[in-house]
């Protein structure tokens, strides 16, 4: 047997909802969805290291600084789609451009946070 609500408490009543219906079978639109997305653009991103600096080393920092950072020349740079690290990289030349080669996906992406 249920309760009355306490006075002064809404009282709740059922929702009507609707009948769910079977999601689009391969073939019967869901192609046409996903075409739709392979257009979109995501914003790629290289990461060649990190480093912390103090307040008083930033305010320090004018024309010609060098700021070393976390990784060695050769190690393998962070490649990140979207802010998921999504492969690990060398860096090449490509003509007078910067280029990156991957070298290994990673088998799940990580959170950009967790850089």
């Amino acid at each position: 047997m249920t309760q009355p609500p306490p006075s002064g408490s809404p009282a709740a009543t059922p929702a009507s909802l609707d009948e769910l219906t079977p999601a689009a079978a391969p073939g019967e639109g869901g192609e046409a969805r996903l075409d739709s997305l392979l257009d979109m653009t995501l914003p790629v991103t290289i990461e060649f290291g990190r480093t912390t600096l103090s307040i008083q080393e930033v305010l320090g920092l004018g024309p010609g600084a060098v700021i070393q950072l976390d990784r060695l020349v050769g190690d393998a740079v962070d490649i990140y789609v979207s802010d998921r690290r999504l492969a690990e990289g060398e860096v090449v030349t490509v003509g007078d451009h910067f280029g990156v080669r991957i070298t290994r996906i990673l088998a799940q992406g990580t959170p950009g946070g967790e850089r």
